[in-house]
């Protein structure tokens, strides 16, 4: 009889209590703690910056770069830097750069901790150092503004839970450190084929472009941003889904075949 894999609830649950009972080794865990509150403390600056910056319509930022044509260049390279520095660490290269930031004892093991602390790096100089343009388009004001609010609460809501549902651990790096204060190999989940993704592939990239089209304020700013990070959203989960493709074969190909790419079914309707 096949064994039923764990939930993301208990794979979770099992790693923080692991914690507790972590072998000695005063070095080792000194490191791991390191990472682990350098991580989760840039994680946290960069979703906040996120999400406060966008629901402004990129206007709180303090990026100051003279007037025009300097400050677009400016804000196009920090849009850019990041789907292309975030594609480039999934390659094998980047995987390689990874492990410079790690001893080659811890390197393997710290891999999600240090990912997810340079993605954060990526996202909090994008949101943080953004030179506002100035220019507000529109303003939704009294109910529009809360259905709007909502919306954007709604799509963050949605991105968290897809985010769960693929492994908090591995998403927020929290697998890295903790595998290494308790002395074990990660265990990466499986593929993710329920909550979220029993709907559709690609979840996390779904929510994610609906955050960028649901904020209240609308800038020439928020319109750049949400388009090329759109595109992205679009895009990059085909390269995602060739690794797939190569690590589980035929059992991703069953998952793709029944599971649509990023819009749901709808009566039966398949818009993949």
């Amino acid at each position: 009889m096949h064994e039923q894999s764990p939930t993301p609830f208990d794979r979770l649950i099992a790693l923080i209590i692991g914690n507790f009972s972590a072998p000695r080794g005063g070095r080792r865990i000194l490191v791991a703690l390191l990472y682990g509150c350098v991580c989760h403390a840039i994680f946290a600056v960069a979703v906040i910056a996120m999400i406060v910056v966008m629901y402004t319509g990129m206007t709180a930022s303090f990026g100051r770069v003279p007037t025009p044509p300097w400050s677009w260049a400016a804000n196009l390279l920090l849009v850019l830097q990041f789907p292309l520095g975030h594609s480039f660490l999934l390659s094998k290269t980047g995987r390689r750069i990874i492990s410079f930031f790690a001893k080659n004892a811890h390197a393997a093991t710290l891999q999600t901790t240090i990912f997810a602390t340079l993605a954060s790096v990526q996202l909090s100089l994008l949101f943080l150092f953004w030179t506002p343009s100035g220019i507000v388009w529109w303003v939704a004001e009294g109910e529009m503004k809360w259905v709007l609010t909502a919306l954007y609460a709604c799509s963050w809501a949605l991105l968290m839970k897809a985010s769960y549902d693929a492994g908090a651990e591995v998403q927020s790096g929290a697998l890295g450190w903790m595998s290494l204060l308790q002395k074990i190999k990660p265990n990466y989940p499986d593929m993710p084929t329920t909550g979220l993704f029993a709907i559709i592939r690609q979840p996390i990239y779904l929510s994610f472009a609906l955050t960028l089209w649901t904020v209240p304020v609308w800038t020439p700013d928020q319109l750049v941003l949400s388009t090329i990070l759109t595109a992205y959203c679009l895009l990059a989960p085909m390269f995602k889904e060739r690794r797939f493709q190569a690590r589980f074969g035929a059992e991703f190909e069953h998952y793709r075949t029944k599971t649509p790419y990023m819009l749901p079914r709808i009566r039966g309707i398949n818009r993949d």
